[in-house]
C-alpha cells in the first residue's frame, strides 16, 4: 500500500510517497481503508519536531480520517466490515490503510460525506469541547472567534451559532469574513482595518465579550482580553500567529474573568468517552445540515505537500483534505 512518510524533521519537503507493507489488525483493533484524511495546523509543527507529540521517524501526517472498515481484529464487537467510520489517531492517517483502536472509532452516518466526516474530530471536537465544556458558553452570550476563517475558527463560529450565541468573527480579510458570515457569524471584525479592542467594545455597547475563542495568540490575545466582559472567559486554543502571548495578570483581576486552556488532545486521552459523546452530537448536527463544515480543497496522496503549503501560507478557508486512494 502507499503511504505519505515524513522521513526527516525538515518540514513538508521531507514527505515522500512510498510503498509500505499493509498492516494487520490485532486485538481490539480495526483495519480501515482511508477515504479521506484531514490536515491541521499542528501537522506543520509535527513534521518539524515542534509539536508536543514527537512520533518516531518515519511517520505519516494527518490525525483525522474517515473511511470504511476493511477487517476486524480479535475482540472487536462494535463494528463490522464495510461500515463507514471516522477517527482521530494523533498522526498516521495519510496512507491507504491504517490500524485504529476500536475505542476511538465513531460510526459515520450515511448522509455525511467522507470529506466532511474526516474533518470534524479535531476542529469541531475542539470547538465543541472548548465552548461547551471549558467555556460554558450559554445561549444569548456574545462569542468572539479570533482566526475565524481557519479550520478551527470556522468550526467555532458554526458551533457557537448552533449553541445560540451572538458570534463575532475576527479574521484578516473581507473575503475570509464573508465566508464566516455564510457559516453563521453575526458580526465581522477585520484585524487589518479595525482596532480589535475598540471594535469588540463597540459591538457589545461597551459591555465587552462574554467568551473569546483564541486560535491565534500574539498581540491579538491581549487586545481581546482588554475587551472582555465582567466574568468573561478567554479560551486559549492555539497560537497560529507563532507567538505565545504574555498577559498582564491585573486584567484578569479587574474583569473578574477566567483564562482557560483548551487542550483537546489531552482530553481525548484522559476522557475518551466525553469525546465520543461530543462526536455523536457533532455528526448529528452535520447530518441534519445544522453544521456545514467547509472543505477548502482536496488533494491526492502525492499532493499532500501542496496541501500543507496552503496551510502554511494561511490560505486555507476551511479544511484541507487528502484522498489517499487517489
Amino acid at each position: 500500500m502507499r503511504a505519505a512518510l515524513c522521513k526527516s524533521l525538515d518540514g513538508p519537503k521531507s514527505i515522500l510517497i512510498e510503498e509500505v507493507e499493509a498492516p494487520v489488525a490485532g486485538h481490539g483493533e480495526v483495519l480501515v481503508r482511508v477515504e479521506a484524511a484531514a490536515l491541521n495546523f499542528f501537522d506543520l509543527l509535527i513534521v518539524r519536531g515542534k509539536y508536543q507529540y514527537k512520533p518516531e521517524l518515519p511517520f505519516s501526517p494527518c490525525a483525522e480520517l474517515s473511511g470504511v472498515v476493511e477487517a476486524l481484529g480479535p475482540g472487536v464487537s462494535k463494528f463490522k466490515a464495510g461500515q463507514r467510520v471516522v477517527a482521530n489517531i494523533g498522526w498516521g492517517a495519510a496512507r491507504e490503510l491504517v490500524i485504529v483502536q476500536e475505542k476511538v472509532l465513531t460510526p459515520l452516518p450515511d448522509d455525511v460525506s467522507f470529506d466532511t466526516g474526516c474533518g470534524i474530530t479535531v476542529t469541531y471536537g475542539t470547538g465543541y469541547y472548548g465552548l461547551k465544556d471549558r467555556g460554558r458558553l450559554a445561549a444569548g452570550e456574545t462569542l468572539a472567534v479570533l482566526g475565524a476563517a481557519g479550520g478551527a475558527g470556522l468550526a467555532a463560529v458554526e458551533i457557537g451559532h448552533q449553541m445560540g450565541a451572538r458570534v463575532i468573527a475576527v479574521a484578516s480579510s473581507d473575503e475570509k469574513l464573508g465566508v464566516c458570515r455564510d457559516h453563521g457569524a453575526d458580526e465581522l471584525v477585520n484585524y487589518e482595518s479595525d482596532d480589535l479592542k475598540t471594535r469588540l467594545k463597540e459591538l457589545t455597547d461597551g459591555e465587552g465579550v462574554d467568551v473569546v475563542y483564541d486560535c491565534v495568540g500574539g498581540e491579538h490575545t491581549e487586545a481581546a482580553l482588554r475587551a472582555m466582559a465582567w466574568q468573561g472567559r478567554l479560551l486559549i486554543v492555539g497560537f497560529a500567529s507563532g507567538e505565545i502571548p504574555k498577559l498582564p495578570a491585573n486584567l484578569m483581576l479587574l474583569k473578574n474573568c477566567d483564562v482557560v486552556g483548551v487542550f483537546w488532545g489531552a482530553m481525548l486521552e484522559r476522557t475518551p468517552e466525553l469525546q465520543a459523546q461530543n462526536n455523536a452530537q457533532i455528526l448529528d448536527w452535520c447530518a441534519s445540515g445544522a453544521l456545514r463544515p467547509r472543505v477548502h480543497g482536496t488533494y491526492p496522496l502525492n499532493g499532500i505537500v501542496e496541501g500543507m503549503r496552503v496551510l502554511e501560507d494561511r490560505k486555507a478557508v476551511g479544511k484541507v483534505v487528502i484522498h489517499p486512494q487517489d
